[in-house]
């Protein structure tokens, strides 16, 4: 029996992987056009890089405060669609009209304002998104499925370019236009071929519901959440969180400061400068996938720390050699043990949660500790360019992924001192 039913459930877990990706790749396609398109709208009112920088900071600022509430509130929703989708069925549509009307705007406050409600709608279901896979896809399963959807998240990056590219200087409006029909094509399938009441973990969850009666069910607020993270003995999930911040910030500080590297310390053009992570944007989308099924086969947190290491070595040597060339192939390596770390780590966290009723706010804490990583990283790595100078940048940022390594280690440590442990999928 066991065999006849694991032909349909891998199916469903494919199935249930490409909308999960679809509807990542539309929203992150309209948030890198963000990214690269509302600033020089901001330059037209605002002559101060620094000002346009705070409000382009804003999507992440909400995004710490709001992704881990809202990934709890639908946890704790109930409804014949499941718990996760009207979210996003109300969410996606909204978001989409409000992108459109970016370019719209004929004055600083309307930009602003609406910048503003763009990323409070924006950052508010995206959790409910994300958690769909870990609702669907069973523990030891979820890396690759989680690698599929960071690949639809990388190819955004090249989407985005082409937008740019192929639309802006002619069809500004249009350009924005675009992104939101891709929005509102995905939500349309996501709406009409998922049910998360249907998923696993829904149905775990209602479970629990019968069970506990009228009795208030177990971390019911975000507060209790965090609270058993922060209080439980054995560390591991906040352990996780930290080494996700770290990271976060190592990999967020090499490709932030990077084009300045090329200048200050290589003698780049700003252009030539700015091309140096190219191509490892490209290796890091063909080692995405052998990430997730490496890990599923030796264990994601071996992933994780070889991962960390081929990162921190690579930008070592990349350092030392300091050339062009080596700088390119440096990026290139790192990429390898980023994609390590990045399809993994979500994972972890997600099979570290003590209940399938917790999913949504696990998928918010993640993205608060990448969010405070891509925070902190830049700014603590610049500051000790600041003390040396730029030709030690890659030794600096080095830094942040050997903390993060000495973090997964404890982790494991910890692992391996209760045997009930190790039946968790790690």
């Amino acid at each position: 029996m066991q065999m006849r039913d694991a032909g349909p459930e891998r199916g469903n877990g494919r199935r249930i992987t490409f909308y999960v990706a679809l509807a990542v790749f539309a929203q992150e396609s309209t948030w890198n056009f963000y990214d690269a398109q509302v600033p020089p709208l901001l330059a037209t009112y605002v002559g101060s890089a620094a000002v346009i920088g705070l409000l382009m900071g804003m999507d992440n600022l909400l995004g710490i405060f709001i992704q881990p509430w809202m990934g709890h509130r639908s946890d704790n929703t109930r409804t014949r669609w499941g718990r996760r989708i009207p979210y996003i069925a109300v969410g996606m549509p909204v978001a989409a009209v409000l992108f459109t009307v970016i370019p719209l705007t004929s004055s600083l406050p309307a930009l602003v304002a609406v910048m503003f409600c763009y990323a409070l709608v924006s950052n508010s279901f995206r959790p409910a998104t994300e958690s769909l896979l870990p609702d669907f896809i069973r523990p030891e399963r979820r890396s690759r499925a989680n690698a599929v959807v960071k690949i639809a998240t990388a190819l955004t990056v090249i989407a985005a370019a082409l937008l740019s590219l192929l639309l802006v200087d002619d069809q500004p409006v249009l350009a924005f236009v675009v992104p939101s029909v891709l929005v509102l094509i995905a939500v349309a399938v996501l709406v009409a071929r998922v049910r998360d009441s249907s998923s696993p973990a829904y149905r775990a969850v209602l479970a629990e519901d019968r069970e506990a009666g009228a009795a208030p069910p177990p971390l019911s607020r975000m507060r209790d959440v965090l609270l058993d993270v922060v209080r439980d003995a054995d560390r591991s999930r906040l352990l996780v969180m930290v080494a996700v911040l770290l990271f976060g910030g190592g990999f967020s500080a090499s490709r932030a400061l990077m084009t300045n590297y090329g200048i200050e310390s290589l003698g780049l053009s700003r252009g030539t400068a700015g091309g140096l992570t190219l191509a490892s944007g490209v290796v890091f989308l063909l080692a995405v996938l052998p990430a997730g099924l490496l890990a599923e086969r030796i264990g994601r947190l071996r992933v994780i720390v070889a991962g960390m290491a081929l990162f921190a070595a690579a930008v070592l040597v990349g350092g030392a050699l300091h050339t062009p060339t080596a700088t390119i192939v440096a990026m290139c390596v790192a990429a390898v043990g980023a994609a390590g770390f990045i399809v993994n780590a979500a994972v972890v966290l997600w099979n570290l949660a003590p209940s399938a009723r917790v999913l949504g706010a696990y998928t918010g804490l993640y993205n608060l500790s990448w969010a405070c990583g891509y925070f902190v990283g830049p700014a603590t790595v610049g500051a000790l360019v600041d003390l040396t100078g730029w030709r030690y940048m890659l030794f600096e940022t080095a830094l942040l992924p050997v903390l993060a390594i000495a973090v997964v280690l404890r982790v494991m440590a910890l692992r391996r001192r209760v045997p009930a442990q190790a039946a968790v999928a790690l």
